[in-house]
């Protein structure tokens, strides 16, 4: 019996081995080729959802268009921001989407300009009806049917990429449907060669599996603690961030003052005592009335950079006159210092101290940049009040630049951003080589302002 037993253990054996060893193949392949499949339909399946929500909020914002242009309301306005706003994030999240599928990209850019060009015949219809032009001139735009055009195109180009997103899934349904089949026999026929083979790679296959929930969440919990740390570095490094801003302004402040007050002090009494020393010198000393003169006009050039100088560190305008001449007499005396043609369109403003002082430090180290890099022959900046929020821009005709190499190197714009961004404000970055720059800033009005205003009004 023992004879007559082994040669069928020695027959069992590899075919158990056999059915062990095609059973984890089979399933190993199944579930990649399954997860794969998943993971692609769960991508497509994002693509239409983001797609319908494009298309969705084109639609809110035609409708927001639509309601501010038939009443002048401007709470019709707030749809229309807000779909605006929300576009350009949708955009985004499509972009990254279709990276990796050429074709597909190349659709994704027609749909992109679809909605740039519906956005843009959008904003164009708003400016005219809220600068309170006449109803013909924006139901001119509108009856061009431009409009209609743009979002026609964007609707065909969206629907365009759903339906592939539609077929894609499909055939990976039928993927899966097929490898699940093969998967099905696969695993019959390995069943049918060993069952014990069979049962044991259960048993181990259970073991993998606590091991790898153990490790997820010893993982998981890593990644808390992580995400823990970081937020609270990065808590951390905002407020010293705004605190040596505070201190920076706080010393300059305090330089600007000992400037002005002892500086001053010394360089007007030494002026006073080379004017006695002329009044009482005696004789015709030619070269020492030369020197003495000379020494006059050297104080009064030490006086006026002195004067400069505090300017620079504490703008007494600002603090004086307000912000509106604050930013009136910066133009004017960079449009003298530099050549360089300035136009101004500003309103009076209603803000706090720190929020004046962020928009006249945008303005001067913007103005700053343009002397330095631009090579401008104009430059263009605006001061704009509206209810609940405060609009400054800089813009010039320069050469530009690539925006992707200066922003990461320059400090002057991450300064500029951080001011606004302690503000709860928004500062948005635009040029092109050859183009100039445009630096467009959004402060939020604080309630107590807001109030103020429209009790005044």
């Amino acid at each position: 019996m023992k004879l007559a037993w082994r040669p069928k253990a020695a027959l069992v054996l590899p075919l158990a081995v056999l059915a062990v060893a095609s059973l984890v193949a089979l399933n190993e392949l199944g579930y990649r080729r399954s997860a794969e499949a998943a993971l692609s339909m769960a991508r497509e399946q994002e693509k239409r959802t983001v797609l319908h929500a494009l298309l969705q909020q084109v639609l809110d914002a035609e409708t927001g268009q639509r309601g501010y242009l038939l009443t002048g309301d401007e709470k019709y306005l707030v749809p229309y921001q807000e779909a605006t706003a929300k576009i350009t994030a949708t955009l985004d999240k499509l972009r990254l989407a279709y990276v990796g599928d050429a074709e597909q990209l190349g659709r994704f850019a027609e749909l992109s300009r679809a909605v740039s060009r519906k956005l843009a015949e959008l904003e164009v219809t708003i400016k005219i009806r809220s600068v309170g032009g006449d109803t013909e001139n924006w139901m001119q735009v509108i009856r061009t049917n431009l409009g209609r055009d743009y979002m026609n195109a964007t609707r065909d180009t969206a629907l365009e990429l759903i339906a592939t997103a539609d077929a894609s899934m499909k055939a990976t349904e039928i993927h899966i449907a097929r490898s699940l089949t093969i998967s099905r026999i696969g695993v019959t026929l390995a069943a049918l060669l060993g069952l014990l083979a069979f049962m044991l790679y259960l048993r181990q296959t259970e073991k993998l599996d606590a091991s790898a929930a153990t490790q997820r969440r010893v993982l998981a919990l890593e990644r808390d603690g992580l995400e823990n740390q970081v937020r609270e570095r990065t808590a951390r490094l905002t407020v010293l961030a705004n605190h040596l801003q505070t201190v920076q302004e706080t010393e300059r402040e305090h330089l600007a003052r000992e400037l002005h007050d002892e500086l001053g002090a010394l360089l007007t009494a030494a002026k006073l005592d080379v004017a006695r020393m002329r009044s009482k010198l005696v004789g015709d000393n030619e070269p020492l009335v030369q020197r003495l003169a000379h020494l006059s006009e050297t104080l009064n050039a030490v006086i006026a950079l002195k004067r400069q100088i505090v300017e620079d560190l504490r703008p007494s305008s600002l603090s004086n006159l307000g912000l509106f001449v604050a930013l009136e007499i910066l133009a004017r005396e960079f449009a003298e210092n530099t050549g360089i043609h300035v136009s101004t369109d500003l309103e009076v403003v209603q803000l706090n101290h720190d929020a004046e002082l962020t928009v006249y430090r945008v303005v001067q180290e913007s103005l700053t940049n343009i002397s330095k890099y631009s090579q401008a022959k104009e430059v263009t900046v605006t001061l704009h009040s509206f209810d609940h929020h405060v609009e400054v821009a800089v813009r010039d005709d320069g050469v530009g630049f690539d925006m992707a190499k200066r922003l990461n190197a320059s400090h002057g714009f991450a300064g500029m951003r951080h001011r606004v961004e302690a503000l709860q404000g928004d500062l948005t970055i635009t040029s092109q080589p050859g183009q100039g720059a445009r630096i467009h800033v959004v402060l939020p009005r604080m309630p107590a302002v807001a109030a103020a205003v429209e009790q005044a009004a």
